[in-house]
């Protein structure tokens, strides 16, 4: 079982918002989640970022791979 972090959209047309979710990696974007870990909101000035980072620690040493964007968010939440 392949995991992957990635975001999921959510929000309306031309309105964005994205979960940090934790899914198998064949799963659709939109598909059921393993677990949510957190929002970001770019419509917001500065963009909002809410990762829980103890939980996204524990699925990383399951074996879960972040996605690249999901790496860079990591990246702005930690500064």
């Amino acid at each position: 079982m392949a995991l992957t972090i990635r975001l999921t959209r959510m929000g309306c047309k031309k309105r964005p918002f994205y979960r940090l979710v934790v899914l198998e990696r064949a799963t659709r974007r939109d598909g059921r989640p393993l677990e949510f870990l957190g929002h970001y909101n770019p419509m917001t000035d500065p963009a909002e970022i809410v990762i829980d980072k103890e939980g996204f620690e524990k699925w990383v040493k399951l074996g879960a791979t972040p996605s690249d964007t999901v790496r860079a968010l990591m990246k702005q939440a930690s500064k």
